[in-house]
């Protein structure tokens, strides 16, 4: 690659601007924010688009015109900071781990389980004295790229540092600037509640010995632009990984098998890996942006649990760029394969049950009757669903991924806890199951639906259901 190339590269990545979702995916420059401004300003304005910043030139005014050009720079420059903080905090996906209540945004409280207890995450608005409103930059940055907290602390890996380390340290400055304006909330998050020896905070100076490498991201000279684009997203900001790749006995990636599946808290976060029958190798490409953009990936898979709300707080306002970009990263990981033969969402045919059941005396806990009482109105008595691929379809359970899958986890997930995903295509409920039915007749009904529109081989018992019942959310 060129040494041209290679500098292209390092510009995508460090761009002035970051665009929202309601921009194109070049950000204006500071001109454009400032057209209202005098030539003056303009001329600064336009003079800064690499990050410096000329001097206008003197007019009629002298110092007066300098001054108002200089304050008209200043704003924009602000206001455009703020803006790609906040694109950049939705790349993170930050409010979803620091939002135990929507009406107290980013004030912290999220329980996080994990094999050594229950960890809360901490409140990140400005207020003074329960937030990080008396954290400097430094402060900030040094959470961020080395996991130490304003005391001096060690943070638990349940904060992902070790991805946004790899975060340059303008973004992530930008990001704080965006913090810096969102309501102050006065509150204490709960203690976190883990078992010793795990409580000791300084112990997580071993774990990172072995699991942590502190540096920012360096684009690969070989790779487009786009494809470390898409690296920087997915490896930093995203961290992805965090649940899409298997941990090693001591909770750290197990880097053999990245991007390989992994389950978290009941759910499993599937393999994202090119391989065709465990991964999305079989995906098209816009079968992968379209997924991100709204949860759906038509006759494939549909989000739910904590990858509708990733869909519904972060990925659906990334750019069309950005999405493209996460896209050819995604496409060039290697296969893992998990030791999977059969495509997730290549099994099933429809049903015709409801013939049998007519007339018919049912004794005992009987799946298909369960699945015609519960699922057959949305999803049709022949599993096939209803709307085909518009945005408010009922899904069909025919090539589905959750259905599918070796593990029935995800679709007893499901109907334990229901769907609910919201984006700007559609705003997409499926009530709860698990209030309504006991253990055993959730154990019939997934089994019925996996060995009638999935995978035969995926089955569960009323014990399963139980344990699941139990997993925090």
């Amino acid at each position: 690659m060129s040494a041209a190339s290679s500098t292209n590269a390092s510009a995508v990545l460090n761009a002035p601007a970051v665009p929202t979702a309601s921009t194109p995916a070049t950000a204006p420059s500071l001109s454009s924010m400032a057209s209202a401004a005098s030539s003056a300003t303009a001329a600064a304005s336009a003079a800064s688009a690499n990050g410096t910043v000329a001097s206008a030139p003197a007019g009629p005014g002298g110092g007066a015109d300098e001054a108002a050009a200089s304050a008209a720079l200043t704003d924009a420059n602000s206001t455009d900071l703020v803006k790609r903080g906040e694109y950049l905090a939705r790349v993170g996906d930050c409010i979803a781990c620091h939002t135990a209540d929507k009406s107290r945004p980013f004030a912290g409280g999220v329980p996080i389980g994990t094999p050594f207890g229950t960890l809360y995450t901490p409140n990140i608005t400005p207020d003074p004295d329960t937030g990080i409103g008396r954290w400097t930059d430094a402060d900030f940055l040094r959470a961020m790229q080395e996991g130490v907290g304003k005391a001096g602390q060690h943070l638990y890996p349940a904060f992902p540092y070790p991805e946004y380390t790899r975060v340059a340290e303008r973004d992530l400055l930008a990001i704080r600037a965006y913090l810096n304006t969102v309501t102050p909330i006065r509150y204490t998050p709960p203690r976190n509640n883990l078992n010793f020896p795990f409580n000791q905070r300084w112990l997580m100076w071993f774990w990172k010995l072995f699991n942590f490498r502190q540096g920012r991201f360096v684009p690969d000279p070989k790779q487009s632009p786009q494809w470390n684009r898409g690296a920087y997203l997915v490896e930093g900001l995203a961290h992805c990984e965090e649940c899409h790749t298997p941990r090693n006995l001591m909770q750290g990636l197990r880097s053999s098998d990245r991007f390989g599946g992994e389950k978290q808290a009941g759910w499993h976060a599937f393999n994202v890996t090119a391989d065709k029958a465990g991964g999305i190798g079989n995906w098209s490409d816009d079968d992968i942006e379209h997924y991100l953009a709204t949860g759906v990936a038509a006759g494939r898979a549909n989000a739910a649990g904590p990858m509708a709300d990733v869909v519904a707080d972060s990925t659906q306002y990334l750019s069309p760029d950005d999405l493209r970009a996460i896209r050819i990263y995604l496409r060039s990981l290697p296969p893992v394969s998990g030791g999977q033969m059969h495509a997730r969402d290549q099994w099933g045919r429809p049903a015709d049950d409801v013939k049998r059941l007519r007339g018919a005396r049912v004794t005992g806990v009987d799946g298909a009757q369960l699945f015609l009482a519960n699922c057959a109105s949305c999803h049709n008595w022949t599993g096939q669903g209803v709307g085909g691929t518009a945005p408010l379809a009922y899904p069909s359970l025919i090539h589905n991924s959750t259905v599918g899958s070796p593990d029935a986890g995800n679709l007893v997930m499901v109907i334990l806890h229901g769907v609910n995903r919201q984006t700007k295509d559609a705003d997409v409920l499926m009530p709860a199951f698990g209030g309504e039915l006991n253990d055993d007749q959730i154990a019939a009904l997934a089994n019925y639906v996996t060995q009638r529109f999935g995978n035969p081989k995926a089955t569960v018992t009323a014990g399963d259901i139980a344990r699941l019942r139990k997993r925090a959310q």
